[in-house]
């Protein structure tokens, strides 16, 4: 008799041609993940050759009851590291059956301004770092923390080994390999400083396609960790007191800014970032006001400054790019709760669109 995990682990590639994709989009509240799977008669490589689908957003917040079919169009293909063989993760975003783009679908403005020619031009490039906090299921207190209770004060836990220090491992060593599987620009993950947390980083990747390679991370870490019988928070603040929340930052570059002379390009930039402080931070994700206080490795939310090195800052310069005259900065001021498609679209329309 076969056991649930060999059927699980089928392998169906020796039997049949038909493949499985599991159509995935962001739901109604903008941080709930949802997907389905259908069968399809054999392996796809290009999103423009799936399908369009449907679901009902009455049940995921974002149609009436009384009108409730939204369609699914299918953006970008992933290997599935679930069901391995051909079959494919597919990042899909929202439409009306009229072709509009629903209030909640936010790759749809994104897309524009990633293929505004300008904005091609100059190919962005980002790195985001994803922080995140993994929670006993039964309790929603963090792994490795006694019930009720707290551990040792902040210090042993970043990027510590150890039994008494590091919690989880398992979990982020499966997501870091399973988005590797998947073809995501995953470049590395660490045990951040809160014990519990942890960090995994996406890119360098271009435009848009960063985003949707972390909203695919995210649906993975959310697999897994519902395989392991763990929560995982991506709340920029979920223990209150002295510990760090947790946060999205967003590394960032353009072609200019790589060139020779973009230091010069990169100060520019970040003025218009300063200009438009409270614009950017109201889209920066919900409750980072508990996190930008201006302790624990932020600026406050009311203040705008830079500098170079300056985790304290709300955009932070790295040395070599001072050194070197050209390279990257880092917006530290996304929340871990962020919308990957509002925040690298905005910040390309600010610096290389918006003039003040």
């Amino acid at each position: 008799m076969s056991l649930l995990t060999d059927l699980v682990n089928l392998d169906l590639s020796d039997t049949t041609e038909k493949i499985i994709a599991e159509y995935i989009w962001v739901g109604g509240s903008g941080m709930d993940m949802r997907s389905k799977a259908r069968t399809l008669a054999g392996p796809v490589t290009d999103p423009s050759k799936l399908p369009k689908w449907n679901y009902d957003g009455s049940s995921t917040g974002q149609a009436p009851g009384e009108d409730s079919e939204v369609i699914l169009y299918p953006q970008a293909i992933f290997k599935d590291p679930f069901r391995r063989g051909n079959n494919i993760l597919v990042m899909c975003d929202t439409y009306t059956p009229a072709g509009e783009p629903i209030p909640t679908n936010k790759r749809h403005a994104a897309a524009q301004i990633f293929s505004n020619p300008d904005v091609v031009a100059e190919v962005p490039w980002y790195g985001i770092e994803q922080e995140y906090t993994l929670l006993q299921k039964d309790v929603k207190w963090p792994v490795g923390w006694p019930i009720g209770g707290f551990p040792g004060p902040q210090g042993p836990y970043y990027c510590s080994v150890g039994a008494d220090k590091s919690f989880g491992r398992d979990i982020v060593d499966a997501h870091y390999k399973a988005c590797l599987y998947a073809g995501i620009n995953i470049s590395g993950i660490n045990g951040e400083v809160m014990p519990g947390q942890w960090e995994f980083q996406v890119g360098p990747s271009v435009g848009i396609s960063a985003a949707d390679e972390v909203w695919i991370a995210r649906y993975i870490l959310e697999r897994i960790t519902e395989i392991a019988g763990v929560v995982v928070s991506f709340d920029p603040k979920p223990i209150p007191g002295d510990w760090n929340g947790a946060g999205a930052h967003t590394n960032y570059s353009t072609k200019s800014m790589r060139e020779e002379g973009g230091y010069e390009i990169i100060k520019k930039a970040i003025d218009k970032l300063g200009l438009r402080h409270k614009e950017h931070i109201s889209a920066y994700g919900e409750g980072n006001e508990r996190r930008l206080t201006g302790h624990h490795e932020t600026a406050d939310i009311n203040t705008f400054k830079w500098g170079v090195a300056n985790r304290g800052a709300s955009i932070r310069v790295g040395r070599d790019t001072e050194k070197e005259g050209k390279g990257y900065f880092e917006d530290r001021r996304p929340a871990s709760n962020m919308d990957p498609y509002i925040v690298t679209s905005m910040v390309a329309e600010t610096t290389i669109l918006w003039n003040p």
